[in-house]
C-alpha cells in the first residue's frame, strides 16, 4: 500500500472508530472491564452499617475510637490484542476484507481503552508470533497499531493460536484483559486457551465471511489456500464436495464454541461487511451485568 493511501486509510479508521469509542462504547467499556483489584485509599471514622471486617484496629487503638479502611477500585488495566495476521485475513466477499474489519475492531477497542486510562498492546501472530507491541497509552501509540494492522507483512501465512497464547502467557506478567481476534481456522488450542484464561481475562472475537460457510454451485473452480499456498481444482457442482466442505466448517465452529465454553471465555462473532457495534455492545453489557 502506498504511503499516501495508507495515511488516508488510517485517518478514516481513526475518525470512525474514535467517534464510536467516545459516543457509544465509553460507558459500556468502563462497566465491562472494571479494575481487577482494590487498593487502599484512606481511613475514616466508623459509621453505622460499616462491616467489622473493615475496621483498622491500629488506628482505632491509637485514637480510642473505631476507624475503618476505605479501598478503591484499581482502575488502570492492561489490554492486549492478540491479532491473527495469517493468509486468510485477505479473504472477504462482502465489501470488506477480514484484515480491514480486524483493524476497525482493534481501533475501537484501543480508543475505548485509552479513554479509560488503560494501556493497550498488540501481539500479531501467524503460525508464530510475528510482532509484539508493548502496552502503552496515547493516540500516537494507537495510530501505530492501526498502521501495523493495515500494512504489516507477516513472514508466515499459517495459523497457530496455541503459539500465540503461550507467548502471551509468558510475556505479559501482569493480569490483563486480552481480545483474541481471529477467524479460528485452527485446532488443538484448547489447553493453551484454558491456561491463558486462568492467568488473564480473555475474550474471543471470531471474524468470518458468509462465503466461507458453504461452497456455491458454480462448477469447476481453481482455488488457492491462502495459508498453505496450495492450489486446488474444486468441482463445486458435486453435491458431496459441497456437503463435506459445509460439514467441515460447521465442525470448526462447533469445536470453537465448545472450547471457549470449557475455558470460560466469552465470544462474539462478527461478519465482514456487517455490523460489529451491536455484538461489541452486547458483549460489554453482558460482562458489565456480571
Amino acid at each position: 500500500m502506498e504511503a499516501t493511501d495508507l495515511i488516508k486509510k488510517v485517518r478514516k479508521i481513526e475518525i470512525k472508530t474514535r467517534g464510536l469509542s467516545n459516543h457509544i462504547f465509553a460507558g459500556e467499556y468502563h462497566s465491562a472491564f472494571k479494575g481487577r483489584g482494590m487498593t487502599f485509599s484512606e481511613v475514616r471514622e466508623y459509621q453505622y452499617g460499616d462491616s467489622i471486617k473493615q475496621i483498622d484496629w491500629n488506628v482505632t487503638a491509637r485514637f480510642n475510637h473505631p476507624y475503618v479502611k476505605i479501598f478503591e477500585e484499581e482502575r488502570e488495566l492492561t489490554v492486549i490484542l492478540l491479532v491473527d495476521v495469517s493468509g486468510s485475513k485477505f479473504f472477504g466477499t462482502n465489501q470488506q476484507l477480514k484484515k480491514d474489519l480486524i483493524a476497525e475492531i482493534a481501533a475501537v477497542l484501543s480508543f475505548s481503552a485509552i479513554q479509560n486510562n488503560d494501556k493497550i498492546g498488540v501481539i500479531l501472530f501467524s503460525d508464530k508470533v510475528e510482532k509484539f507491541i508493548p502496552p502503552k497509552k496515547g493516540k500516537k501509540h494507537i495510530l501505530r497499531i492501526i498502521t501495523e494492522l493495515l500494512n504489516f507483512n507477516p513472514q508466515s501465512s499459517g495459523t497457530n493460536i496455541t503459539e500465540a497464547l503461550r507467548y502471551f502467557t509468558n510475556a505479559v506478567k501482569k493480569k490483563s484483559t486480552a481480545f483474541l481476534i481471529s477467524d479460528f481456522i485452527d485446532n488443538n488450542y484448547e489447553q493453551a486457551l484454558s491456561i491463558a484464561n486462568n492467568k488473564h481475562d480473555i475474550i474471543a472475537v471470531r471474524i468470518f465471511d458468509r462465503r466461507e460457510k458453504e461452497l456455491p454451485n458454480i462448477g469447476l473452480v481453481n482455488m488457492l489456500d491462502a495459508e498453505t499456498n496450495k492450489k486446488l481444482l474444486i468441482d463445486t457442482s458435486n453435491a458431496n464436495v459441497r456437503y463435506k466442505y459445509k460439514k467441515w466448517m460447521q465442525n470448526l465452529e462447533n469445536e470453537l464454541n465448545i472450547t471457549v465454553k470449557k475455558a470460560g471465555v466469552d465470544i462474539i462473532s462478527v461478519e465482514t461487511g456487517g455490523d460489529y457495534i451491536k455484538p461489541l455492545l452486547n458483549l460489554f453489557k453482558r460482562r458489565g451485568a456480571k
